[in-house]
């Protein structure tokens, strides 16, 4: 299965990418995201990095353990998770234009197990509706915390004047 979804915010790429990056503080901004652990951090960049997020998905907690694989700053980051089977790869990766930015997020899972391709073939398409929706909502609770900044930032500046 494979999906992916966008969103255009209005920020520099440079912040959207600040923002993205801030694992440890995902859990502020992500609503879908009720704990988050950094598990191991690199000494230096992002691939390495590797946490155990715990998440709302059809109305129940479900714990994943995720890391960066691959990295190009304020290009892209990749990450792996490996679960029920199953290998999961997304990726963020951001395209500047007019000071605006549009983040994608793509989704891959491939089935390794027999079980999990089974349980493939039977929720395909349940599977995809409901991924892409849910990718969708990390977007939009991604921009709205950038933008919603932004306009603090605006109100702030434009109160000590």
């Amino acid at each position: 299965m494979e999906v992916s979804v966008n969103v255009v915010i209005d920020s520099p790429k440079a912040r959207v990418w600040q923002v993205i990056t801030d694992i440890d503080n995902a859990v502020n901004f992500i609503s879908a995201i009720i704990d988050l652990e950094v598990l191991e951090r690199p000494a230096d960049g992002l691939v390495g990095l590797k946490w155990r997020e715990t998440r709302e998905i059809f109305g129940k907690e479900a714990d994943e353990t995720m890391w960066i694989t691959d990295s190009e700053p304020e290009v892209y980051y990749q990450t792996r998770a490996e679960n029920h089977g199953a290998v999961y790869i997304s990726r963020l990766s951001l395209r500047e234009e007019n000071d605006q930015t549009t983040l994608t997020m793509s989704f891959s899972g491939e089935a390794e197990t027999w079980f999990a391709k089974l349980m493939s073939l039977v929720m395909s398409a349940f599977m995809k509706n409901s991924m892409v929706k849910m990718l969708q909502q990390d977007l939009d609770d991604i921009k709205n915390y950038i933008e919603n900044q932004s306009v603090k930032s605006l109100e702030t500046t434009s109160s000590v004047f």
